[in-house]
């Protein structure tokens, strides 16, 4: 493999970790292989820390197909919790109201899931990174701040209840770039007459990269302590600058 010339990895990225940590990982593995300083190695579309599953890993020359992959179509499987929020959305901050759900079925979940599908107006998280005159809107949330978030236009190609319980239900979710699945929860909640908070998010595919095609972390530092390393001639431009 030439990971200088440019190497795609497709990584299971583990519960609790950041997209950086997956990154920081692969890179150490790769500098201490190939006894290099600088490696480019840059990942296409995060996850946060209480998801798991596909990450795109670009190492080298790869890194400048990021942009192209991280607009492939997502998607995802979503556990939400039903009558409860959080400032956060999802498990990172504490229930700070509750709703009722005695009148949430399952006949209501789906008639209300195809009101989401397909072109979605979406307000982001404020703990997201989305900037705000250059401030990243999670600092401002953490400071009591209520940062002033503009509604995105979105896309839903699939939205499919795989699940339900009296408080809780599963979803599968198609969506292109930029979609927080965070805050489809929430509009899915007050869609519902009620609140909601996302408990669990697996991302199954990025473009045509699907989880069944994934290592673990442990399987990939493995392959590249292995595997058989090529070394371009050329010097060229894989290399941190």
């Amino acid at each position: 493999m030439d990971f200088i010339s440019g190497e795609i990895l497709i990584i299971d990225k583990p519960l609790g970790w950041t997209s950086f940590d997956a990154v920081k990982r692969v890179r150490g593995a790769l500098t201490r292989r190939m006894k290099v300083k600088k490696l480019k190695v840059g990942h296409a579309g995060t996850l946060d820390p209480l998801a798991t599953g596909v990450m795109v890993i670009c190492t080298g020359r790869a890194t400048k197909r990021i942009d192209e992959l991280q607009a492939g179509v997502k998607e995802y499987v979503a556990t939400l919790a039903l009558g409860a929020t959080t400032p956060s959305f999802d498990l990172e901050t504490e229930v700070d109201a509750t709703y009722p759900v005695g009148h949430i079925t399952k006949e209501l979940v789906e008639e209300t899931l195809k009101k989401f599908h397909g072109t979605i107006q979406q307000v982001p998280p404020a703990f997201s990174a989305v900037k705000i005159d250059g401030q990243r809107a999670y600092k401002m949330a953490r400071k009591g701040q209520t940062p002033e978030l503009k509604a995105k236009t979105l896309v839903i190609d699939d939205i499919e209840l795989l699940d339900y319980a009296p408080e809780s239900i599963t979803l599968r979710i198609v969506c292109s770039k930029g979609t927080y699945i965070r805050a489809l929860a929430r509009d899915i909640g007050e869609a519902l007459g009620s609140g909601a908070h996302l408990t669990a998010l697996r991302r199954t595919r990025v473009g045509d990269f699907t989880v069944d095609r994934c290592m673990s972390v442990d399987e990939a530092t493995a392959m590249i302590r292995d595997v058989d390393i090529t070394m371009p001639d050329d010097g060229q431009d894989g290399h941190d600058s």
